[in-house]
């Protein structure tokens, strides 16, 4: 059994990071636990029941005094700490029953390729735009930064620019290739999003990386700056493509939504709303992509507001490269990646994959 008194925080992450955990987690009153595959497990090994003195040594071990002091203002943190050159881990330390506790994202410190991730190569080709706005979207857990870090990686390599990050916290540390990149942290680089926002435009950058399209100020400055000269990425937590356009439009007043709707239709380049589903061999789990292409049918759709038909143009726009949800779940049934059963789980809409594959 482990010894309390010894055990470090990090040994924890690096147990994780060897058995492809995607989550560590703590709390007091239970031993601690991860997640893999989408799935809680126990970690291997004898692990005793933490006390509140454990969960509060082993955070406190990678908080500074500001994160301590906000914490306990705030019952909540958001973090993040590296772990030699193997990985960084993105924390969110809480309270639950009145005692502290945390999860915390094993992310690799090594980028992985659009080709590693199985991903298809027409995402690449929208890093070659010079303006506009991109979007990658899904749930929590659903590989998300891993995929914009891919992205931003072949930016990295192919152009001479500036690329600025803003992250609340950094996740994936990128070094310069032929561009240079400024990554900007909130809470430690920055103090919030919205001065990082106002700034960056006084930066100099070329591509911008926002962290997370959260309210209707952020968004507001994402389009923005796409319509500006400067190629944006960033992230909202949508389940499709059709419901990022949704949600995006709803954030703003009525009155606001014709013009909003050009405004987008400009902008906009490509929406990736992925999802990470279980492989049939029980070996972990693969991404499936929704993919939207701003083609010109596309965009003269978003003008008018039109997003009934936004599904039917992905469904018969795959010359471009755009696919739905359930075309991608199809293609790995047929393959043998996955079951039936777990594709018909995550379908973007279960009659529609039913009779697909039936079919």
């Amino acid at each position: 059994m482990a010894d309390l008194a010894t055990l470090k925080i990090t040994d924890l992450i690096q147990l994780g990071y060897d058995i492809v955990a995607s989550d560590v987690m703590l709390k007091v009153g239970s031993k601690p636990r991860m997640k893999k595959d989408s799935f809680i497990q126990d970690l291997p090994g004898e692990w005793p029941v933490l006390k509140e003195e454990d969960v509060v040594r082993l955070l406190h071990s990678v908080m500074s005094e500001r994160q301590k002091r906000v914490f306990e203002e705030t019952n909540e943190m958001d973090l993040a700490f590296a772990l030699e050159d193997k990985c960084r881990v993105r924390t969110n330390v809480y309270r639950q029953r009145g005692g502290p506790a945390a999860v915390m994202r094993i992310i690799p410190s090594r980028i992985r390729t659009l080709e590693e991730l199985g991903l298809p190569t027409v995402l690449s080709e929208q890093t070659r735009h010079r303006q506009g706005l991109i979007l990658c979207t899904g749930p929590t857990g659903s590989g998300k930064t891993t995929t914009l870090a891919a992205l931003l990686d072949i930016i990295n390599e192919e152009r001479r620019c500036h690329i600025v990050t803003i992250e609340d916290p950094l996740e994936i540390e990128h070094f310069d290739k032929n561009s240079y990149l400024s990554q900007r942290e909130v809470g430690l680089d920055t103090e919030d999003f919205m001065p990082a926002l106002r700034a960056v435009v006084r930066e100099a950058p070329d591509v911008i990386l926002i962290g997370d399209m959260r309210d209707t100020i952020t968004r507001h400055t994402a389009l923005q700056a796409g319509e500006t000269g400067h190629l944006v990425f960033s992230t909202v937590h949508t389940a499709s493509a059709y419901e990022t356009l949704d949600r995006i439009i709803n954030m703003f007043p009525p009155h606001e939504k014709v013009h909003l709707c050009q405004r987008l239709a400009n902008s906009l380049r490509a929406v990736i709303a992925q999802k990470l589903v279980p492989r049939a061999d029980g070996k972990g789990r693969v991404v499936v992509p929704e993919i939207l292409i701003c083609t010109p049918t596309v965009s003269k759709a978003i003008e008018d507001g039109h997003f009934g038909d936004i599904y039917h143009l992905m469904n018969e726009g795959g010359f471009w490269g755009m696919q739905t949800m359930n075309q991608g779940l199809v293609r790995y049934v047929k393959a043998g990646i996955i079951t039936e059963e777990v594709a018909v789980q995550y379908a973007g809409i279960v009659s529609e994959l039913k009779q697909m594959l039936r079919r």
